[in-house]
């Protein structure tokens, strides 16, 4: 099993976010030695689409990405939606390509890259419904269960977890990704 010896992670999502793209990223980040902060626009407790819930350990304005190792965008269609329009924490994530860290997106987590114009010349993947909104951002789609572009992992819906969590531990593990960049 590959040990992420305390790499500290933040997972970026508010109300709305899918259940399961934020549950399971946690769990299999923390089982691998992981230290994760749910990071929100909002303080407090956020509700995922299908009622699960978790507490923001900072909010966007308290979070800073060079404490963490890499990040992990959720999708969930209001998350997605309600992050994209939030100017900080679209720079908050802009921050991690800046300083080659590795990201996750799946689902409709691609929306936020794709507001934080971090996607030209990327390969990558998301829900079906996004393939124009990260075309026009300049990324090439493909419908693929996980995609690994220079740190940049990105998967399609729940059913991907798997894939997504094992590349996402990976490249991780594997640090600061030179390809990686805002």
């Amino acid at each position: 099993m590959t040990h992420l010896n305390g790499a500290r992670v933040a997972i970026l999502a508010g109300d709305g976010y899918e259940d399961s793209e934020l549950s399971e990223p946690l769990a299999v980040l923390q089982e691998h030695g992981a230290a994760v902060d749910v990071v929100s626009s909002q303080a407090g407790t956020i509700t995922g689409a299908h009622g699960h819930e978790a507490t923001a350990d900072r909010t966007v304005a308290e979070a800073v990405a060079g404490d963490y190792d890499a990040l992990v965008l959720p999708g969930g269609v209001a998350n997605g939606d309600r992050i994209r329009m939030d100017a900080d924490a679209v720079g908050f994530a802009r921050e991690f390509f800046a300083q080659g860290k590795p990201v996750g997106a799946i689902c409709h987590g691609g929306w936020i890259l794709a507001d934080a114009d971090v996607l030209r010349g990327r390969r990558v993947t998301s829900y079906p419904s996004l393939r124009t909104d990260l075309r026009n951002a300049g990324a090439e789609w493909v419908d693929e269960e996980v995609v690994v572009d220079q740190g940049l992992v990105t998967s399609r819906t729940p059913e991907d977890l798997p894939a997504f969590t094992a590349k996402l531990v990976e490249e991780i593990a594997e640090g600061i990704h030179p390809g990686q960049h805002a």
